[in-house]
């Protein structure tokens, strides 16, 4: 077990990348801007920190495979576990989905806070246990890369105190796990190697959460997706404590509310009484927090020649998706993974970056396509990359097939399979969900939600 890693970025991404490095090397250092509470309370480093956050299976299965026992500890905590589509009621832009019992998909709801201190404290836990000597430094931001264009050893980092003392961290191994606002294109230009190839799909999508308590839960949480003719749309889910978060979302000039007097007129305009009425007798725990940062983007490190040795980015650095759709943190614990396989077959070898950044890339595979396959019929021809013939097909393939997995429990399966971030996109071109698709008639949904559920679909 030898070698140094650094890991930029001390959030959810970079944590769950830590706990892939646990183990496999002999030390860690992790570069946090902020400093952690004491409390799962939400802080200025997450910017999404309040809005609603599900974690899907696909990524619950990863979890559990590199931290066995977290997804125990946080059902513990508070977190509420929901099976789909038994437990989570969907109106897409055909209609209401079918309420069946598959017993196959389930998501975690709970506050970023919550979940994100719940996986910090057994990342730590492991570390302390294991071989790997980690330091985490809080407060502190790494302002370069140092090497060349071909090889990275190291960072230099500046604390955010007083002195500003800079200072160079030398490593085999630098993980970019800093979000959205990854600065290493420009790091990239400073060592005189070319910024990665981006593309960017840009539905103009903004939403707002408000945090409220029912006077009567309910026994499924709803989602109400955009239509052509109200490109509006919301999710309702329990969190802790007894605690449920609304988050409400529009494209350009449709942006909702980020006042609560303006909240109800938004949940009435996407003309779903049962919601309305719900979330009229609820109290309100907080005031409705909005963000706008929801383009889809992805950087071409996985491309022949995108990183140099001893560098790898991972998660939202590297692609990052509409937060909307509630992906990045199954995406970030099957990215770890990914990582730590790669590490497990071979350590830090020569060639190992390029070969670990194409592992993480194919772990976010699955969501880059349902991201983007969403948002860019509502995306304007100048914020998205131009689309290709073959995605104009699949573009074509997938509004089918979502129309049909509606109502069809075939195709619906392989969708919620694909959607759970549990197989791969070739699910969808089996030919029992290929013929169902293209062949048989494109059906409306339901035209109200499904109060009963469905036989058991095997």
């Amino acid at each position: 077990m030898n070698g140094a890693a650094v890991v930029v970025g001390g959030g959810l991404a970079g944590t769950l990348a830590l706990g892939a490095l646990i183990g496999q090397v002999g030390t860690v250092t992790v570069i946090e801007r902020d400093r952690y509470p004491e409390d799962p309370v939400f802080r200025k480093g997450v910017p999404q920190g309040r809005h609603l956050h599900v974690f899907l299976s696909g990524g619950q299965r990863a979890l559990e495979t590199l931290l066995p026992g977290t997804l125990a500890e946080l059902a513990a905590a508070g977190a509420h576990r929901m099976e789909a589509p038994r437990d989570v009621i969907t109106r897409t832009a055909s209609g209401w989905q079918r309420r069946f019992h598959e017993g196959r998909h389930s998501v975690l709801s709970c506050t970023r806070p919550l979940f994100d201190a719940t996986v910090r404290a057994r990342v730590l836990a492991e570390a302390a246990r294991s071989g790997t000597r980690v330091e985490v430094l809080e407060a502190t931001e790494a302002i370069g890369l140092l090497g060349t264009a071909d090889r990275v050893s190291g960072v230099r980092v500046r604390a955010r105190d007083a002195e500003r003392a800079e200072r160079d961290i030398r490593a085999d191994l630098v993980v970019d796990a800093s979000g959205r606002s990854s600065r290493a294109p420009q790091w990239f230009g400073e060592l005189g190697r070319p910024a990665p190839r981006e593309e960017v799909v840009d539905a103009g999508i903004g939403y707002s959460t408000q945090m409220l308590r029912p006077a009567e839960p309910l026994d499924m949480s709803m989602v109400v997706e955009p239509r052509p003719n109200c490109p509006r749309g919301a999710a309702w889910s329990p969190v802790e404590n007894g605690n449920w978060l609304l988050t409400m979302a529009g494209v350009r000039g449709h942006h909702p509310p980020t006042e609560s007097a303006e909240v109800l007129d938004f949940i009435a305009s996407l003309d779903e009484p049962h919601l309305h009425e719900h979330v009229s007798g609820c109290t309100p725990v907080s005031p409705p927090f909005g963000y706008r940062d929801t383009a889809n983007r992805r950087r071409s490190y996985h491309a022949p020649g995108g990183v140099p040795e001893g560098f790898i980015a991972v998660s939202d650095a590297a692609c990052t998706f509409n937060p909307i759709y509630g992906q990045g943190m199954s995406v970030a614990a099957l990215s770890a993974l990914a990582l730590r396989d790669c590490l497990v077959k071979g350590g830090l070898r020569p060639g190992f970056a390029a070969v670990a950044q194409r592992a993480v890339a194919r772990a976010s595979d699955t969501a880059w396509l349902t991201a983007v396959g969403a948002d860019r019929p509502y995306a304007a021809a100048e914020d998205a990359t131009p689309p290709g013939a073959a995605e104009r097909i699949q573009t074509w393939y997938f509004g089918r097939l979502v129309a049909r997995a509606t109502i069809d429990p075939v195709v619906g399966a392989a969708f919620r399979d694909l959607t759970h971030l549990a197989a791969p996109t070739s699910r969808l071109l089996s030919p029992a969900v290929a013929l169902r698709t293209v062949l048989l008639p494109r059906r409306g949904g339901l035209p109200t939600p499904p109060l009963r559920v469905e036989e058991t679909v095997r």
